[in-house]
This record gives C-alpha cells, structure tokens and sequence, in this order.
C-alpha cells in the first residue's frame, strides 16, 4: 500500500492520473478480488472495523475512539487492532503507552492505548486472537477494510467531505484503495465528516445502494488555550489542512504553517527550526495530538518542543449521539447469528 499521497491524486484527474490508468487497472483487480475472498478466520467475538475508500486519513482514529468509549459505558470491553504503522515492531504486541515509543509501535496505536486495549500486529488474525485473550470483547479494527483476513461483523466506511475520494483513480493513479463498486458491496454503512460537498456523490451512491449514512463533525476536546494566539502549526498527517481548520475554528490566527509528510518524526534541524522561527515572530506553536505522541522519548530538542507546544486534541462529535450504540449493537446481532450458524448441526 503506498504510505504517501502525491498532491496530485487530491486535484481533477490529469495526464499523471490517466498516464498511470493501467496500473491502476491491475492494482484495482487485484484489490477487489482480495476484497472479495470468503474470509477466513472468524473471531468469537464482534468485529468492527473502521477504515476509509482511499489512502489517507479522513477521521478513523478519533471515529474508532468515540465508539470504544460508547462500547466501555455499555460494559463491554473494547479492544483495539491496528497494523502499527510508523512502527518498528514486526511482532504481535499489546500496546503500553507508558513503555512503548512511536517509533516502535506507531503513533496511532499509543492513542489508542491511552483509551483501550490496544494490540498491533502485521497479521490481523494473529491480533484478534491476542486481543481475545487479553480480554477484550469488542474488537474495533482500525483500518484493513480493504483486507479479507477477518470476519467483519460491521464495516464503517469514513469519508472526508472536503477530500472525498481525491481524483477518483485507484492507487497509484489515485487515492482509491479498490474498485468503488466493490467496496461499497461489503460496507455497512458510511460516516460523512464535515459540511463540504466533495463526498455528496458517493453519499448518494450509497444511500441508492441502502446503506446506512451517517453523519459526524470533528471538534476540538478540551481547551487548547489558544484562541486569540498567533500561531505557527505544523502537522505530520494525511491532510494538514484539516487541522488548521480547526485552528481557525477555535479563534487562534494561523501566521505559519508547516506541513510534514503523514506519521513523519521531526528531525534535529527541524525542530530547531520551528523553535527559532516561533521565537522570532512570537509565536505559539501548535500541533496534533499524534504529532505530540511522536516527540514523546525522542531525541535532540524533543523534549523542549514537547514542553513548549500546545496540542489540539479532536473528537468525532455524531449527529445522532446514538449512532455509535446502534453501530456496536448491529456487529454484537450479526456476531451472534454467525456464532449461531457455525454451532447448528
């Protein structure tokens, strides 16, 4: 899977896009059919997975966190799956946020650890069964929608309104993880985050094809004590544009911007650089809760760009404050009649 996006797969499809049509052709082939392949391992518990159409973020993470804590007031006990990426470990690990670093299980995972159990492995089945184990009786899978390793029980399709699918070309041409037509066959329902428009058409393709549309905003959590702050941003994930925007949102002025490639560890030379410059314009620096987790343990001027920054946490507020019940609720009926079906003579 590329880990990148190239600018171009977010604009209207170009000669770069259709120069590379053919092997998008083929890696869309070989997508949908691994998406299609009877899964094979089925865990005994339910299984949701959250994840996206298109390489990138559109709002998994904070998704995946509202509906574990959904799950943990309904005394259930959720834990997550996650593949680690960023992360040197390529053993199956359950997650300490007060021992492991970013570099070696991955940023996403240590937040996730900080509200549940949290296991990553490079083999999803050999996660779920350690999860399992450790007593968790929700698995929440962030990201491998695209994967036929696991039984799902219910598959929550996230999708960004102000990116939606990019140029609509499949990986490398574009952003698209598989064919649409095939990922829509095995979704459940969609969450459209934010008020663009750059998702309406795949909404409405959904809604056509009676999938379950849900509707979420990402919103700050907490106070960030920046709201009248000049501030220099800077963020190291899929789409940097998000988080200025909730800057914006939350009355800081944005004079500096930024941008590092997704899951990226600053260097020396980068954070003296984003120190200096903050001290010459007076300005407060600024950062994402996964960009934070990345400097915790880490080398050179981490440490003092830790104790300086201020972070903006996010949460993924639904429109219906029910719907992750009725998510977790609708995976707990199809597990159980699954669980029926396999011990009927």
């Amino acid at each position: 899977m590329v880990s990148e996006a190239p600018p171009f797969w977010w604009m209207k499809a170009d000669w770069r896009a259709w120069s590379l049509a053919p092997l998008s052709f083929l890696y869309g082939k070989v997508a949908g059919y691994r998406m299609g392949r009877k899964r094979r391992h089925a865990p005994p518990v339910p299984v949701i997975c959250v994840g996206n159409f298109t390489v990138g973020g559109a709002g998994k993470t904070p998704t995946a966190l509202m509906i574990a804590r959904a799950a943990k007031a309904k005394g259930l006990t959720p834990g997550f799956l996650s593949r680690g990426y960023g992360g040197s470990l390529d053993v199956t690990t359950v997650v300490d946020p007060a021992h492991h670093r970013s570099v070696d299980v991955g940023d996403e995972p240590l937040l996730l650890a900080r509200e549940a159990l949290t296991v990553i492995s490079r083999r999803r089945v050999a996660g779920a069964e350690r999860l399992v184990k450790e007593g968790a009786d929700l698995i929440i899978m962030d990201d491998g929608f695209q994967s036929a390793r696991l039984t799902v029980d219910f598959a929550l399709v996230v999708i960004d309104t102000y990116r939606g699918i990019g140029n609509g070309h499949i990986v490398p041409g574009g952003p698209v993880r598989a064919p649409i037509a095939v990922q829509m066959r095995h979704l459940d329902a969609i969450l459209k985050v934010g008020d663009g428009n750059a998702a309406d058409r795949l909404v409405r393709q959904a809604a056509r094809a009676g999938k379950q549309v849900l509707v979420a905003t990402l919103r700050p959590r907490g106070d960030s004590g920046l709201a009248g702050s000049r501030v220099l941003g800077f963020a190291g994930i899929a789409d940097p544009g998000k988080f200025y925007r909730t800057l914006e949102t939350i009355g800081a002025e944005v004079v500096e911007r930024r941008d590092f490639p997704d899951h990226h560890h600053l260097s020396d030379d980068e954070i003296d650089d984003l120190i200096a410059h903050a001290d010459a314009g007076g300005l407060t620096l600024a950062t994402t809760a996964k960009d934070m987790v990345r400097l915790i343990g880490g080398h050179g001027r981490s440490e003092e760009l830790l104790q300086r920054v201020r972070v903006v946490d996010v949460e993924m507020a639904f429109d219906d404050p029910r719907a992750p019940d009725l998510v977790i609720d609708r995976a707990v009926e199809v597990c159980r009649a699954r669980r029926l079906r396999k011990s009927a003579p």
